[in-house]
């Protein structure tokens, strides 16, 4: 893990925004899988407002996801409809580079759909897609990429997106752990004080840890790239 800690969450998605966004943009093509929920929001909103707007270069841009609620883009639980209303909306990215999931088709046959998707635009490492960046949030269950810890069979799934169940039941398409595991960089993007008993867990290799998704992540990767606000113990 690479443990990277700003004071704020404000900080946090500044550093993200240039880690995962201007840098990469500017440098050449770059393709991120986006993550939902609440936390990328302020990152999103820092996104869509000047200066960050104007140095990113959209024209070298592709955008997926992570993972997808299975409901219409209109849906107020839709990640891409939340994306979409705070920074596609508001920056010169082309249609054509916003590859989003169809949360409201079968969950089965968009699974593939992405799969195919992803598949067809990205290069391979021999057997998955690579992306530049992938960011991952963390729930305070421990889950990530809607991988939640009743499915942990879907961190070695060979199949490049599939089928989660939410602990409520809602069925979502989620990137697996082969292809999360499989890009060129990992960020988890992670802030707020309830967030912190699960990442001293995973930092102190607690045995609470390993029932969580996000822990198989960081254990296979050591430049996983933590981003937070959350104070640790790293010793």
């Amino acid at each position: 893990m690479i443990y990277r800690y700003f004071p704020s969450a404000e900080e946090v998605a500044q550093a993200v925004v240039e880690t995962a966004f201007v840098q990469p943009s500017q440098a050449g093509w770059v393709h991120i899988a986006l993550s939902g929920g609440s936390t990328p929001r302020l990152l999103f909103e820092l996104l869509a407002q000047e200066p960050l707007r104007s140095a990113v270069d959209w024209s070298r841009v592709h955008l997926y996801w992570v993972d997808e609620r299975c409901v219409p883009p209109t849906d107020a639980d839709s990640n891409y409809g939340m994306t979409e209303a705070t920074l596609l909306r508001h920056v010169p990215i082309p249609p054509d580079q916003v590859h989003r999931i169809a949360g409201e088709k079968l969950p089965e046959r968009e699974a593939k759909d992405y799969s195919w998707l992803v598949g067809s635009e990205l290069p391979f490492d021999g057997a998955f897609p690579v992306f530049d960046i992938v960011l991952l949030g963390l729930g305070e269950d421990g889950h990530t990429s809607s991988i939640f810890p009743h499915q942990m069979e879907l961190l070695t799934k060979e199949e490049p997106y599939a089928v989660g169940i939410s602990p409520k039941g809602q069925p979502r398409i989620a990137m697996t752990g082969p292809t999360i595991l499989a890009a060129k960089r990992i960020l988890f993007h992670t802030t707020g004080e309830k967030k912190a008993p699960i990442l001293q867990h995973i930092v102190e290799k607690a045995p609470e840890a390993e029932s969580y998704p996000a822990t198989y992540i960081f254990r296979h990767r050591e430049d996983v790239e933590l981003y937070t606000d959350v104070a640790l113990s790293t010793h």
